[in-house]
């Protein structure tokens, strides 16, 4: 018989059954009589032998968070983006069980990512889908019953009134969820091509030391002419390029995914130079070819930093790399009739409403549609 209590405003059922289930099965409900319900067919299942896939865990499948977090690590190609999340939540939270997974516990990890870590809600995204997508990955191989993660309410990760006033009593403030949508005026893409050009820049008596220039210039067009992100770009080997198809292959992308990029009339002809030998095989000489984490980021933290440099010489010292990823997928949108399926299959996301944050077009070519 199945043992019951009253919990956090639900009713939990915890069901045994030695020889038949590899462990003890937790269940919860808000309403008794259909939690009765329920385990009282489940235990007929399970007196006749019967286990449901759900509960026919394996011997070795993961108990705890931590646990599961190695196991999927393992098993499953995972973003390097998630991967760091993940382990950094397995230091917090990896002793908790599986079973205590509900959504009550879903509801407790955000109020505390805000009340105690005062986390931005990006991250608390972040954090929240990372861990859904391993829940996922547990549901489909039976080693949890459900995902409660994935029933969050829109908007859960930004901040409450209730979540302020907590927050207030201690001295700090809440966090707000902003959205980058910079966009770079054609003012400020003819004044950073000056710069490369050697230009001086205003206010200056020289102009700006540009080591690498050509191939700096290169990755400034490609970024613009592909959408690609800045780690996608100075990873690039030759092999990947197929200038007669227009196309570059990417392997390993943020998310995980292969995608296929097609390349337009100007990335072709600023490419066309580069078709030889290069160090490596790789097309950029900024990034060693180690694949570490460790590596990757000193690259990027380079090429962000060259790049900010640039941009403070043109007189746009707030726009950032990653700005130009924002405005080729919004010249995707203005300049071309791709629907925006085809627009994802080029830019790799995933969600059509990541897509359309990116794809915020300017008012003024909307204003030209009206009467």
């Amino acid at each position: 018989m199945a043992m019951k209590r009253r919990k956090a405003g639900a009713w939990e059922y915890c069901i045994k059954r030695q020889g038949v289930l590899p462990r003890p099965v937790y269940l919860r409900f808000k309403d008794e009589a259909e939690g009765d319900a329920y385990v009282a067919r489940l235990e007929k299942l399970l007196d006749a032998g019967q286990v449901p896939p759900e509960f026919a865990r394996a011997a070795d499948a993961p108990v705890t968070i931590g646990e599961a977090i190695d196991s999927y690590c393992v098993k499953v190609s995972v973003p390097d983006s998630d991967e760091r999340v993940l382990i950094s939540l397995g230091k917090s939270i990896g002793k908790v069980a599986l079973s205590q997974i509900d959504y009550a516990w879903c509801e407790r990890f955000v109020k505390s990512a805000k009340q105690v870590g005062q986390l931005a809600p990006s991250t608390i995204r972040h954090q929240a889908g990372a861990l859904a997508r391993m829940f996922d990955f547990l549901l489909r191989r039976g080693e949890m019953v459900n995902n409660p993660l994935r029933l969050l309410p829109k908007g859960y990760a930004s901040y409450t009134p209730g979540d302020e006033s907590v927050l207030a009593a201690i001295g700090k403030d809440a966090r707000e969820d902003q959205s980058r949508e910079r966009r770079m005026s054609a003012d400020e893409e003819a004044a950073i091509r000056r710069i490369f050009d050697f230009a001086k820049p205003e206010g200056k008596e020289r102009a700006f030391a540009l080591p690498e220039r050509d191939k700096l210039l290169l990755l400034f067009d490609l970024a613009l002419e592909t959408a690609m992100r800045l780690r996608e770009c100075y990873t690039l080997t030759l092999d990947q390029i197929d200038l007669p198809q227009r196309t570059i292959f990417l392997d390993r992308t943020k998310n995980g995914d292969n995608r296929q990029v097609p390349l337009s009339s100007v990335a072709v002809k600023a490419l066309e130079p580069y078709g030889g030998h290069a160090r490596n095989g790789l097309l950029f000489p900024w990034w060693d070819g180690d694949p570490s984490e460790a590596s990757l980021r000193r690259t990027t933290s380079r090429l962000s930093r060259a790049f900010a440099r640039i941009a403070d010489a043109a007189g746009c010292g707030d726009l950032r790399f990653h700005d130009l990823r924002h405005e080729a997928t919004s010249r995707l949108f203005e300049k071309t009739m791709m629907s925006e399926f085809e627009i994802a299959k080029i830019t790799g996301h995933r969600s059509p409403r990541m897509l359309m944050r990116y794809a915020n077009l300017r008012g003024s070519n909307l204003a030209e549609k009206l009467w």
